[in-house]
């Protein structure tokens, strides 16, 4: 589904991929779960174009259902895979990705089991105020140590990976089950607060448009009370 021009959300891949266009070059933004690369792969096709167009992957955070295909879309194109530096070891699996505890811990570590995760050593290593191509990095932890969003002054936009949802008309923060550090959150999502987009692109639910940037400042006073 096109956003906007140049910009694409593929659907059915569990967690949110989204397609930017530059030129010619191709850039995805998150993966997907695991075993859902071939629904990336046609939508490439059907837009026209290939996938060794793909010219880097940028994750959002170290999730399994946002770098499910990363390693076969690595493998696949040789593109440039970005994740900040915080959770640049869970990406690698040099480091064991961080999960809740209890029941939902247990059941997060069987399904990193289930679905035979493939890790992948990031080639660029991102920090607060970086930018990629007109993305421009915003670190979010507490959901993974290095979540991030990616703000794009000149089309007012803003992928917000899982610091925030848009699910059934509700702006929601990132899931408290899976979220370790929910009170590092909800402080890291003040940044958020203080930039101007018109539509929000999160790592679960619908697009937030219009006026996207005044919702979200609502919900982030709320959040606070």
């Amino acid at each position: 589904m096109e956003i906007m021009e140049g910009v694409h959300l593929i659907d059915g891949t569990n967690a949110n991929v989204y397609l930017l266009i530059n030129g010619k070059e191709l850039t995805l933004i998150d993966t997907g779960m695991p075993r859902q690369m071939q629904k990336i792969l046609d939508y490439i096709s059907k837009i026209n174009r290939k996938p060794s167009d793909i010219f880097k992957v940028i994750l959002t955070h170290c999730h399994i259902d946002h770098m499910g295909n990363v390693y076969d879309i690595k493998n696949l194109t040789n593109a440039k895979v970005c994740v900040h530096k915080d959770d640049a070891p869970f990406v690698s699996g040099k480091e064991r990705i961080p999960s809740p505890k209890g029941l939902t811990g247990a059941a997060f570590k069987i399904g990193l089991q289930f679905f035979k995760v493939k890790f992948v050593n990031p080639d660029v290593l991102l920090n607060e105020g970086d930018k990629v191509d007109d993305l421009e990095v915003i670190h979010n932890p507490g959901h993974t140590p290095g979540g991030i969003s990616l703000y794009d002054r000149n089309k007012k936009l803003l992928f917000a990976g899982d610091e925030l949802r848009y699910i059934d008309g509700k702006i929601q923060g990132p899931p408290k089950q899976f979220t370790p550090d929910m009170k590092l959150a909800i402080t890291s999502m003040e940044k958020l607060t203080k930039i101007d987009f018109d539509i929000m692109l999160c790592g679960h639910g619908e697009p937030l448009r219009p006026d996207a940037s005044k919702k979200v400042k609502e919900f982030y006073d709320m959040m606070r009370i």
